[in-house]
């Protein structure tokens, strides 16, 4: 009954027309697959293309239900579909992945509209392979990924170049400081060497004048000259002066020595230019340095090895120990702390330790402490970069950075870098 129908069509010219043409003739042209199923789920016909989806002739696809060409699965949906349809009288859309007999996937979008005959109830179906689009798509998808990711690395990367940037600025400016104070630093030093040569002097003199005090005749200068020695305090200031000009020329060569350190440490590697570098001079000149931000937290312990010099760029390991050591100071509340600074030589790499006690890193973020401008820092109190750039710094020495830390115990970050840099690195520079 269903099949004659789609005869009688074939045969009928269309009304008002001059043209013979059949709807089978017009399905059959459509550049898409196209079938026709009944309300028992029957194909009833089929156009060429769709002859070539099924890779069947149509006299193997008419009369036959989805179960012939799909599993009971996809069959039992398209039957759902179906149903749908026919109860609702609404067209409707729907994407699938099909997997044919010969192993291969096609990603297919099935147009599914109803339409009503004196014979009964029909659906006209449409199929678009997507298969090809889609795997655009999720190309697309990935690229788009890719380019996310790398945008993320890129504003990552300018934010560190910005932070590296201000901390070069920052250095040249501290270094132009330090030579500034240095050279007042240097007169007074001077005067001061004087000074003491003028004092001693002066107290040589007056110890003169006490010893022909006892050959005066004259009562009245005696008597004056006592006056004024219990007015003056002669003998304390004897006592005092030496102790004062001890005390003042120890402090002038503390910051002599603290500029210095600066200047050390904010010396920027324009060139970046390799060198031979002590690194116990290194970090004492960087605990010098940060000196204030830990004195008040914690007692500093240096258990030094007998290491050799190491080829670096003395600045940069410079700021990596300052991260760490300043880190190490603001992890530590409440009761005095201990920083411990170890190094020593395994094989051909030196290795630097900075341990801490105290409040450690929670398990759950400590594979995060290196990513950019991660912080567990209030906002406004840390960038998130230091440690990141610490970690870059240390990879640029081809050296590594560790880091064991338990909660409520304290943290130990492990620096290892080689003594020399291999041959890949002096083509670099």
């Amino acid at each position: 009954m269903t099949i004659s129908l789609f005869e009688r069509l074939d045969q009928t010219p269309m009304s008002g027309s001059v043209i013979n043409i059949g709807y089978r003739d017009i399905l059959n042209s459509l550049p898409v697959p196209m079938f026709v199923t009944d309300v028992d789920h029957r194909f009833v016909f089929v156009n060429r293309l769709a002859c070539t989806y099924f890779d069947k002739p149509v006299s193997q696809i008419i009369g036959k239900s989805y179960e012939d060409f799909f599993s009971v699965e996809q069959s039992r949906l398209f039957r759902k579909i179906d149903d749908l349809v026919f109860s609702t009288g609404k067209d409707n859309e729907n994407e699938e992945v099909i997997t044919g007999t010969d192993g291969v996937s096609h990603t297919l979008v099935a147009r599914k509209s109803l339409f009503v005959t004196e014979e009964g109830k029909y659906l006209l179906v449409s199929i678009n392979d997507i298969t090809t689009w889609k795997k655009v798509e999720v190309e697309l998808r990935s690229r788009n990924t890719e380019l996310v990711e790398l945008n993320v690395k890129f504003s990552a990367t300018q934010e560190q170049l910005i932070q590296s940037e201000k901390l070069a600025s920052i250095g040249q400016l501290a270094a132009g400081v330090a030579h500034e104070i240095n050279n007042p630093i240097g007169y007074i030093f001077s005067n001061f060497g004087s000074l003491e040569t003028y004092i001693a002097n002066l107290f040589e003199m007056l110890s003169a004048y006490e010893q022909t005090e006892s050959f005066m005749t004259s009562q009245e200068a005696r008597a004056t000259l006592e006056t004024v020695r219990k007015r003056v305090e002669l003998t304390y200031i004897k006592e005092d002066m030496p102790m004062l000009l001890s005390e003042s020329k120890e402090g002038i060569v503390r910051v002599r020595k603290i500029v210095q350190d600066l200047k050390d440490f904010s010396h920027v590697d324009v060139t970046q230019e390799w060198q031979w570098a002590n690194l116990h001079h290194g970090i004492d000149s960087t605990l010098n340095i940060v000196a204030n931000e830990i004195k008040y937290k914690a007692d500093v312990v240096k258990e030094y090895g007998d290491i050799p010099e190491v080829e670096c760029l003395p600045s940069q390991i410079n700021q990596v120990v300052m991260n760490l050591v300043v880190n190490a100071a603001h992890a530590i509340s409440g009761e005095r702390g201990k920083i411990t600074i170890r190094t020593g030589i395994r094989n051909n790499n030196v290795w630097i330790e900075i341990q801490d006690t105290g409040s450690g890193i929670p398990k759950e973020i400590l594979p995060r402490i290196f990513d950019p401008f991660f912080t567990t820092k209030p906002v406004g109190s840390g960038t998130g970069l230091g440690l990141s750039l610490s970690y870059g710094i240390i990879q640029k020495h081809q050296g590594q950075m560790e880091v064991e830390s338990e909660l409520g115990s304290g943290t130990c970050f492990h620096i290892t870098l080689p003594v020399r840099q291999d041959s890949e690195r002096e083509v670099e520079r």
